[in-house]
């Protein structure tokens, strides 16, 4: 059984009111791993039909930069958003149906996840997707 969480202590330890919208927004997110924005409009809707797209739109942005939600967009998609952050973890996409999964980190030796040249930066993510067909696309 999945853990209950109360996403209005979420919205208060990250310093943020607590609205409705953002409640709503953050359990959509919760409830719909890797959804596009359109996705969870329609989820919040759900709950608040009377929810205006901005207000999602504003939710989603304030969410991720206070880091409560994860914004990600692999190529030829559009952003979809997920609530694992604060891990370095990656993704697996599916190039015939776009389904997209979480990989955690490679384990071992991990080379290509060590920069030749850093030019300078003081790196502390990388961003990794893997690509390939899900197992019903295989099929």
């Amino acid at each position: 059984m999945a853990p209950i969480l109360d996403y209005t202590q979420m919205l208060r330890d990250a310093t943020l009111r607590v609205t409705r919208p953002r409640i709503a927004v953050l359990s959509a997110v919760h409830a719909h791993p890797h959804a596009d924005t359109d996705s969870i409009i329609r989820a919040v809707r759900g709950e608040l039909p009377e929810v205006s797209h901005q207000a999602v739109y504003d939710s989603l942005h304030t969410l991720t930069d206070a880091g409560l939600v994860r914004r990600i967009q692999p190529a030829g998609s559009v952003a979809r958003y997920e609530s694992r952050v604060n891990d370095n973890h990656h993704h697996v996409v599916c190039r015939s149906c776009n389904a997209i999964a979480d990989v955690d980190c490679a384990v071992g030796a991990t080379p290509c996840l060590t920069a030749s040249d850093d030019h300078g930066f003081t790196l502390d993510e990388a961003e990794v997707i893997y690509w390939g067909l899900c197992p019903t696309c295989a099929a």
